[in-house]
């Protein structure tokens, strides 16, 4: 029966009506829609009308008191037009590479196994990842997650006008990375990064632009340096520095060690300023109180600056005990380094052989050419993290007894092995892969799984894995690091006796 209630409710929803009716279109809509990434499922649309329906249904919907739905007919789960990429009919094992870029709705199968996808989804990112969403048939069980977009992380914008911003990666984003953190820092030109210091040690690598680095040691012994893209800093854990960008400004990765490290826990030292009485501050420095009435009143962070004189020796400051010695300095002209070519790519390695200073943090800077791949291998006591500076790679983590697990990654993603757990890097697109790979180590070293094989005694290896002496005979007796392939990734669908593989 319609009570006066319902009269009440009905009267004001048509008040509301027109009232909404008269009121001007929201501001969005002089700018179009917003229609997000193609996907998802198309859910029942209600028509919405005065007073209608009820937030909750009747008992009697209950299974088993409802009629049950029939076996056939009615809504479907088949998915019609179905397209398949190169080698994805494939044997599973095989574990082509998948490219879902050339389709636009990429579907989880390989070879036997698996099955279309009918439900919500976004296509980008199993696009991006085909190796998670149609596994190699030999991945197996669980293996913790080995891989961290930086374009997920909260982006921190510096407290001046458009001065730079802050991105990290630690263990809330990437629970494995235990030993390691990273940081992706952005100064606009002359902007600094206010003086500071770490409870980590803090090793980097300049990705663009120019940067003006000054420190003191515990000695007092000083260092002032300018550094360029592809150049290193390491500062240890405790010693205070200042970073400045140069006339055009800098991008810069940090590596800390200490997967718990965050750039929010920085001692800066305008909060060391602000946290200490003012009367304190007068004695220790030997001044009136009044010369603190200008501090800041806040932390600064990243912060716009006046530019740094072009002539270094003007910023020069030194005590009797004078500058850092050689052995001791913070910095290394890395990108003067010639690297080292072998076939399928270039590597060069920076650890205290050459840079005395860092001596827990050590790297590879590697670029894989098309078809090649980073040799198989494991780190013996150090996990490995990675930042993916150009192009497309995989990487698949083996740990122990029977598990592993195959990761895509892309410029700006970063990747984390544990030590001891074997992997490789082969590159998947179609330019040269560059990325950094870094340990947690005075010096870079690893196992390469093929050298292993070549000076274990022939009879253990034919006995052990049924691999036939012509094969043996090939394995190289000393370390390459990089192993060729052929660029067409998914060549070995349809090659007799798998030659393509390494053609």
């Amino acid at each position: 029966m319609w009570s006066f209630a319902n009269t009440l409710r009905y009267v004001a929803v048509l008040r509301i009506s027109s009232l909404v009716a008269g009121l001007p279109a929201p501001q969005m809509s002089q700018f179009g829609e917003n229609t997000g990434p193609v996907g998802g499922v198309n859910p029942p649309t209600p028509t919405v009308t005065a007073a209608s329906g009820s937030l909750y249904g009747p008992s009697d919907l209950l299974g088993e008191v409802y009629p049950p739905a029939p076996v056939s007919g009615g809504d479907s789960a088949i998915v019609s037009d179905v397209t398949l990429v190169n080698g994805q009919e494939a044997d599973s094992d095989l574990g082509l590479y998948l490219d879902f870029n050339g389709v636009e709705v990429p579907q989880p199968i390989r070879g036997d196994a698996g099955q279309t996808d009918p439900g919500p989804r976004t296509y980008e990112y199993e696009q991006l990842n085909p190796d998670h969403y149609a596994p190699p048939g030999t991945d197996d069980g669980d293996v913790p997650q080995a891989k961290w977009p930086l374009g997920l992380s909260h982006n921190r914008f510096g407290t001046g006008r458009q001065s730079g911003w802050a991105r990290q990666q630690n263990e809330n984003q990437l629970p494995a990375a235990t030993a390691m953190a990273g940081v992706d820092m952005r100064l606009a030109p002359h902007a600094y990064r206010e003086l500071h210091w770490h409870t980590a040690n803090e090793w980097s690598l300049v990705l663009k632009g120019s940067v003006r680095l000054s420190s003191m040691n515990e000695e007092g012994q000083t260092f002032i340096d300018d550094l360029v893209a592809g150049d290193v800093w390491f500062f240890p854990a405790g010693i205070p520095h200042s970073i400045q960008a140069l006339d055009q400004g800098v991008e810069f990765l940090l590596v800390f060690d200490d997967g718990s490290f965050s750039e929010d826990g920085t001692f800066l030292v305008s909060e060391m300023f602000l946290r200490n009485p003012k009367e304190v501050l007068s004695k220790n420095l030997q001044t009136p109180v009044s010369s603190f009435d200008n501090l800041p009143d806040d932390e600064l962070y990243i912060f716009n600056g006046t530019p740094a004189p072009a002539n270094i020796s003007e910023q020069n400051v030194t005590s009797p005990y004078g500058a850092l010695a050689p052995n001791d300095t913070y910095s290394y002209h890395w990108s003067q380094q010639q690297p080292y070519a072998v076939p399928g790519g270039t590597v060069k390695i920076l650890d205290t052989t050459t840079f005395p200073i860092s001596t827990d943090l050590c790297a590879a800077l590697v670029t894989i050419q098309p078809g090649a791949m980073r040799e198989m291998h494991w780190h013996l006591t150090s996990d490995e993290w990675n930042y993916f500076l150009r192009g497309s790679a995989r990487i698949t983590v083996y740990t122990a007894p029977s598990m592993s697990r195959t990761f895509d990654y892309t410029a700006g993603d970063v990747g984390y092995i544990p030590a001891s757990n074997s992997h490789y890097i082969e590159n998947t697109g179609t330019v040269d892969v560059v990325f950094l790979e870094v340990l947690n180590q005075p010096r870079f070293t690893d196992l390469s799984v093929a050298q292993w094989l070549a000076l274990t005694p022939r009879q253990v290896v034919k006995d052990t894995l049924g691999l036939e002496r012509e094969v043996l005979d090939r394995l190289p007796k000393e370390k390459t690091y990089l192993k060729v392939g052929a660029r067409n990734l998914t060549a070995l669908a349809g090659a007799p006796n798998g030659t393509a593989a390494y053609e």
